[in-house]
């Protein structure tokens, strides 16, 4: 078996309403069963002391079963943290390709999301027109809401 994509991890404060977001707003799916994690193997792959994670896994709209998913995780300890921003090292966001943005950016701000900067529209040469928006989740997360013309 070669290289294959599988998840992406998402902390959250509450994995179940963030998880119920993602549900809602994107149409990821659950895909069971539920975790939850603890013991001497977590504490050495976490490099935590007595860590107990809860979560789920959601499968990304448009893949199958045994498609990518997100990662929903809540450890039992976090530390507080600002707001991503779009500039920051490492991840800085995830993108989701929708019929409507309008619609959707509507769907993100009635369950408790909001926006990061303006919703645009621009050619982007050699490729088309991009109609986009960075969004950020209820808990801040940021979200990439596009569609290609």
């Amino acid at each position: 078996m070669g290289t294959k994509y599988v998840h992406t991890n998402l902390v959250a404060r509450d994995w179940r309403e963030l998880g119920k977001f993602y549900v809602e707003v994107f149409g990821c799916k659950p895909k069971p069963p539920e975790r939850d994690l603890k013991g001497g193997w977590v504490d050495n792959l976490t490099s935590l002391g007595a860590a107990h994670i809860q979560g789920m896994h959601l499968l990304m709209p448009g893949s199958g079963r045994n498609g990518p998913t997100l990662e929903i995780f809540q450890y039992n300890s976090r530390k507080r943290r600002v707001l991503p921003q779009t500039d920051q090292l490492g991840f800085g966001h995830i993108a989701f390709a929708v019929e409507d943005v309008g619609r959707t950016l509507k769907k993100i701000k009635e369950k408790g999301g909001g926006l990061v900067g303006k919703r645009i529209s621009a050619e982007i040469e050699g490729v088309g027109r991009l109609d986009v928006v960075y969004a950020r989740d209820p808990e801040g997360n940021i979200i990439e809401v596009q569609r290609w013309e």
